[in-house]
């Protein structure tokens, strides 16, 4: 009999344990970038910090201190550049911004990539202005079924992944990175 009780309050504490541990839904839709999951159940620095393609975002957020704020509550929709898009951009200037005298260069350019708020694809409408972080525009461009972001200067970025839920908010997915006037 003592053994038989025993047994139940171990069960019991198993289930109410087991029932204590946070875990990620297996059901949880996730989309693959840079191949990896993406977890809405996640914030963006958590998932973009796991994608291959964001690495030198992830390095370019750390070195402009956006970590905590990026991982809080948000919401936020971000157009996340590839590591590719980065390469686009002047040799050198990657390595030049990270630096730590660059930081407010470097914050400037990567919160003009965030906008308050979570926007979804079917939420963006061509000609639509988008205020940023940064505190200047974007403009949304649609044609042929695709997103364009187009920055101050005049050059369109393309959504290559859009809607990619974060438990504070949305990322797309871009192939160039956007830069503001000034």
């Amino acid at each position: 009999m003592k053994l038989r009780t025993a047994l139940v309050m171990i069960s019991l504490s198993a289930v109410v344990t087991a029932a204590s541990i946070p875990f990620v839904d297996a059901q949880e839709k996730t989309v693959k970038v840079g191949g990896a999951a993406m977890y809405p159940s996640k914030n963006i620095v958590e998932n973009a910090a796991k994608s291959k393609d964001h690495t030198t975002l992830i390095a370019a957020v750390k070195a402009a201190g956006l970590v905590d704020t990026l991982s809080g509550p948000g919401p936020f929709t971000v157009f996340a550049p590839t590591n590719e898009a980065f390469d686009k951009l002047p040799k050198g200037m990657v390595q030049t911004l990270v630096k730590p005298e660059n930081r407010a260069t470097l914050t400037k350019i990567l919160t003009y990539h965030v906008v308050p708020g979570k926007l979804d694809a079917s939420q963006l409408s061509d000609g639509q202005r988008l205020t940023t972080v940064e505190g200047e525009s974007l403009t949304v461009k649609k044609m042929g079924g695709k997103v364009m972001i187009v920055d101050a200067k005049g050059n369109a970025s393309t959504v290559t992944i859009a809607d990619v839920s974060q438990s504070n908010g949305v990322i797309h997915v871009v192939n160039s990175v956007l830069m503001p006037a000034s």
